[in-house]
């Protein structure tokens, strides 16, 4: 267990991406249909029979067991997971983030973020880090997730991914002196979009600018962080320092993750 006390900032220290195809099993459970229109009910929106009756749709847990194996060895032990998520899971029976923490060394204290939109795994890392500060997480995974099926019919048009996706974020505690990722989140109806270039200045001349809006919207919540995953290994190679940004007009939200050049 971590020891008791302050404690240093995280780092990112590797993001891996990958795709699924096909669906879930769960995906035909009758609980599904339960549990989404005791959801809906109250706000008199109706089922999507089609996707219920074809079983669409893919589990986060079965999506992020493969991508834990393949992202953490087996002695490298984590503290804290976090899940982060925007499109419901299609098994609402068990927490895919209590269920995940079975497939890392270590056990560690689980949880979900949701209801954020694209912000979710901002969040995420700003409460990873945190944490981490208390002296209570030396490494923590941050799960983003997200699968193409919302399987009753919203309100208002909702952006729907193009791909089941799953990314892993691994975050280790800086050492002394290291490069400790930052998160700043603005709201408002007038967010000011000037924050990304002078959070970009802050991090000096040579620094890496990764902004959301630049990649299409294939993948509203996973997009930047595939990207990432992409980016991250020549940023590291070379010492360069980056800004991900990701701005939501709909919920008028920024997002600023910066991650300073290695020592």
């Amino acid at each position: 267990m971590p020891t008791a006390g302050g404690g240093a900032g995280l780092r990112v220290a590797r993001v891996l991406s990958r795709d699924f195809d096909g669906r879930s099993e769960t995906s035909l459970d009758p609980d599904l249909r339960v549990f989404v229109s005791d959801l809906v009910r109250p706000y008199g929106l109706p089922l999507r029979e089609d996707l219920l009756r074809a079983g669409v749709g893919h589990a986060y847990g079965e999506m992020g067991e493969a991508l834990l194996r393949e992202a953490l060895a087996p002695d490298e032990q984590v503290d804290l997971l976090i899940l982060a998520f925007d499109i419901p899971d299609v098994q609402p029976g068990r927490s895919a983030s209590v269920h995940l923490s079975r497939f890392c060394p270590g056990a560690p204290l689980a949880f979900a973020v949701c209801d954020q939109g694209p912000a979710a795994a901002f969040t995420a890392l700003r409460i990873a880090s945190d944490y981490s500060r208390t002296g209570g997480c030396r490494r923590a995974v941050v799960l983003a997730m997200e699968q193409t099926a919302l399987h009753h019919r919203p309100e208002q048009p909702v952006q729907l991914p193009e791909r089941h996706r799953a990314v892993v974020l691994v975050c280790e505690q800086s050492e002394e002196g290291g490069a400790e990722l930052t998160v700043r989140q603005h709201s408002g109806p007038d967010v000011d979009r000037e924050l990304i270039p002078s959070g970009l200045k802050e991090l000096g001349p040579d620094a890496e600018l990764l902004l959301a809006s630049d990649l299409g919207p294939g993948q509203p919540l996973t997009g930047v962080w595939t990207e990432l995953a992409a980016r991250l290994p020549v940023w590291q190679r070379d010492g360069r320092p980056a800004l991900v940004a990701q701005l939501d007009p709909g919920r008028g939200r920024l997002s600023l993750l910066a991650l300073p050049a290695p020592p």
